[in-house]
């Protein structure tokens, strides 16, 4: 498995925030009195240290304490205090829900993303890769509009404060902290540009390790049958320990670049702070309130940026988890497009007209195929593994895009034909079919807006379904669990028939629909084809020949290549493939 490695430029970062923020914008209100609210709060922190330094300067150090005037600044310094303890709390809710909005349109627009993109992407990317930029990813980026958006703003407006306060008291010494700044941003420059490495390194081995475990859940009787724990144990402890040993690496930086580098500055400041306050004593009178208000208005400054760079590491890991989903967004291997939709679907008339089709553009799996179905005929398609039986499906369900040749449905290209119509008229049946967790009724209705209930029931009886389903204990009411694992094969197929019958398409289209069934279920179920391929064109890859044998023509393909054609009877007369396989599978030696 590739590991994901996203290695963001500082222009890379900065896009990718300019195109988050974007779904900050439709939440003006929300913005406008978060940010009221800000401002509240750090101008109430900055008057804290105003009014200590008036009372040690006016009343401490004279020692004169007026009842009145004390009163007003006990009484001023509390509403300053509730003022910023109420703000604070406003402050932070309303980032909070401003996060959980954000996230939650990303999540949608993601999920959304998802529907569109065609099966070329499902095909290299893995399930738990995709799982985890929908999760694991965006709470990255929830953490970040809590943890740094509001820390960052807010340190913005406190650090601008102290610096007004700061000139307001000693220009000369506020312009001497003032040259901190350059070192300052310096060290969260080799921050980020070292972080910004290992969170990509870091995030990529997360969404491996999601997959894997994915993965293992999903395929977990292949593994203990076939006695794979150990090597798939080994496999997860080295993905895991490289997203431990990235991670690690990333404490180290944090631990020598962030808190302590600026805590050496900070303690220098304050000793250039000091001394010139004790330098300036020497020829002026230095007053203890202004010492004071200037060190706290220094903490003031020093502080939000150390709150800052010890949320750095969020921000950094929130760009490469943004930067992950945006990518996904970003994908262009979209489902087949249709050029007009501007046709539908009538009598289920099928034609194939010289198509050669590649899955990656080198290696042609369909090779000018030609036939032709006609409506209310039944063609299957036989053929060894690799023949091509499955993707002429893929091709005619519009999984895939095709490029040279064309398919036809009612003479009309399926590439004019309206999506609508394709899926309301083209019913597929998968040899291993999905059930979804739900109720029977729902996995037959799959809430189709206006079926009724009893046309699910007809459904079912119509293949035959309803006798296992009236023997559960709830009927069609009955609870179905993850993908129907308490169903047996044959009784998800059953679902899936009834499934796609419900729904009354033109065309019918099995792939390999019966291959998981036992014999006698098999019998109700060919019973039940017979009926639903009246009327309708059916096209079916049969891996068992008995269950085609009656079909009104037999396509053989051999290596993307049509082969052979005919009736069962005529391809047994010519003595071909077909009649080969047909030997095989009844384990006859010599047929006349």
């Amino acid at each position: 498995m590739i590991n994901e490695t996203i290695n963001l430029t500082f222009r890379d970062q900065m896009k990718v925030l300019a195109r988050l923020l974007k779904y900050v914008f439709p939440y003006k209100r929300l913005i406008s009195l978060a940010f009221l609210m800000l401002i509240l709060t750090t101008v109430a922190g900055v008057m804290v240290p105003y009014l200590v330094m008036i009372f040690i300067d006016n009343y401490l150090s004279p020692m004169q304490f007026p009842e009145q005037d004390i009163s007003i600044l006990i009484i001023l310094f509390f509403i300053v205090e509730i003022i910023a303890v109420v703000c604070g709390y406003f402050q932070a809710y309303l980032f909070q829900v401003l996060a959980f909005k954000v996230i939650q349109q990303l999540r949608i627009d993601s999920f959304e993303k998802i529907g569109t993109l065609g099966m070329k992407y499902f095909d290299v990317v893995p399930s738990g890769s995709v799982v985890s930029r929908l999760t694991n990813d965006t709470q990255s980026i929830v953490d970040m509009f809590v943890s740094v958006l509001s820390t960052f703003m807010m340190a913005l407006f406190m650090v601008l404060s102290s610096f007004v306060m700061m000139f307001i008291l000693d220009f000369k010494l506020a312009f001497i902290a003032f040259l901190f700044v350059p070192i300052i941003v310096l060290i969260i420059g080799i921050y980020r540009k070292y972080s910004a490495i290992y969170f990509g390194k870091a995030r990529g081995y997360l969404s491996e390790l999601n997959a894997k475990i994915a993965e293992s859940i999903d395929g977990m009787n292949v593994i203990q049958a076939f006695n794979q724990e150990e090597r798939l144990q080994k496999e997860f402890e080295e993905t895991n320990h490289n997203f431990y040993h990235y991670n690690v690496k990333n404490i180290k930086l944090d631990g020598l670049l962030l808190r302590p580098a600026f805590d050496m500055i900070y303690i220098l400041a304050i000793s250039i702070i000091l001394s010139y306050f004790g330098v300036m004593s020497f020829g002026s009178v230095v007053t203890a309130g202004v010492v004071f208000a200037f060190i706290q208005y220094m903490e003031r400054f020093f502080e939000p940026i150390n709150q800052v760079s010890q949320n750095l590491n969020i921000l950094q890991q929130a760009l490469v988890s943004a930067s992950r989903v945006f990518t996904l967004m970003d994908d262009e291997r979209h489902e087949p497009e249709q050029i007009k939709e501007t046709e539908v679907i009538t009598d289920g008339h099928i034609e194939f007209k010289n198509v050669t089709f590649s899955y990656d553009g080198k290696v042609d799996v369909l090779k000018n195929i030609s036939f032709e179905v006609k409506p209310g005929e039944t063609v299957a398609l036989v053929g060894h593994t690799g023949s091509g039986k499955s993707s002429i499906i893929n091709l005619i369900m519009r999984f895939y895009e095709f490029n040279e040749g064309d398919i036809l449905i009612d003479s009309h290209s399926i590439k004019n034909i309206s999506r609508e119509s394709m899926k309301k008229n083209i019913g597929l049946v998968l040899q291993d079919p999905f059930v979804f967790y739900g109720t029977v009724e729902s996995n037959i209705k799959l809430y189709h807006p206006t079926m009724t209930f009893e046309e699910v029931k007809r459904a079912a009886e119509f293949v035959s379904a309803n006798t296992f389903i009236e023997a559960l204990p709830e009927g069609y009411h009955q609870k179905v669990t993850e993908k129907g694992s308490s169903f047996s094969s044959g009784e998800r197929q059953l679902l899936a028939f009834a499934r796609t019958i419900a729904t009354e398409p033109k065309i019918l289209i099995l792939d390999e629909a019966t291959a998981n069934i036992d014999s006698r279920t098999e019998e109700e179920i060919q019973k039940s084809l017979e009926k639903m391929r009246k009327n309708r064109t059916t096209l079916a890859i049969a891996h068992r020949l008995s269950t085609i044998q009656d079909a009104d023509q037999i396509i053989v393909l051999n290596r993307g290549e049509i082969v052979e054609k005919g009736t069962h009877l005529e391809l047994i007369a010519m003595k071909g493939i077909y009649h080969k396989m047909y030997q095989l599978q009844n384990g006859i030696t010599n047929l006349s």
